[in-house]
């Protein structure tokens, strides 16, 4: 019979070293715990013992009847997205997107089709004649979607989707004093026709500079809100 007379702390550089040198796979899942066990020399309390201190380091995660995964936990669960809307505001909001769609309309302006601009035109005029905020609102969302399918790149869309999906539960509060519907002069008209003729003209700078205008003087406006 195999006595494992490791400290603790030998348990714990052993998995680091397996870590550091194993070839896992493309979801970076480790062995089975009876087997990684065997594999380290490890009795199966030192290996979880082992396991549970890297994981609160970050280094590791677990899926219950999956198994444990070397990285960061995904996030992609309706949870998930609960909670980041919960430690989140407006402004830390606004900062995301200022950070990332500019980002997103560069790609547009490389790989934008005729179809997509034609639907990013449509989606500003509908903006325009909207007959209140909340239509506004569906259609600049809409708009800024379309910007980011423009990229056909199904990983930004999907990260915007995420963006937008923690931006609908956070709490905005009144931080609207205007009239039924937004003036004829809204500063965003405008703005988004700037960054659709970017992305047409297949200005790469242009578009993400005019992203980065227009999510900023989002904030603008709502910071004076």
């Amino acid at each position: 019979m195999n006595i494992e007379v490791s400290l603790p702390a030998d348990a714990l550089d052993r998995l680091r070293d397996f870590l550091a040198e194993a070839a896992l796979g493309d979801d970076g899942r480790l062995p089975p715990e009876r087997e990684l066990a065997d594999q380290l020399g490890l009795t199966r309390a030192s290996l979880r013992k082992a396991l549970t201190t890297l994981q609160s380091e970050g280094v590791l995660w677990r899926h219950v009847g999956k198994g444990t995964f070397a990285g960061n936990r995904p996030i992609d669960t309706a949870c998930d997205v609960a909670a980041m809307a919960r430690r989140t505001n407006p402004i830390e909001m606004m900062n995301a997107r200022i950070s990332f769609e500019p980002e997103i309309a560069r790609v547009a302006a490389l790989n934008a089709t005729p179809a997509i601009l034609s639907e990013m035109r449509q989606c500003m005029a509908r903006a325009v004649d909207a007959p209140d905020w909340r239509q506004y609102e569906h259609w600049d969302n809409r708009l800024h979607r379309s910007i980011a399918e423009a990229t056909q790149n199904s990983l930004l869309v999907g990260l915007l989707d995420t963006l937008n999906a923690v931006r609908r539960e956070v709490n905005w509060g009144r931080l609207r004093a205007d009239p039924k519907r937004p003036p004829v002069d809204h500063h965003s008209f405008a703005e988004h026709r700037e960054i659709v003729e970017a992305i047409a003209n297949r200005d790469t700078t242009g578009a993400a500079a005019a992203m980065r205008r227009h999510l900023q003087s989002v904030e603008r406006h709502l910071r004076n809100a």
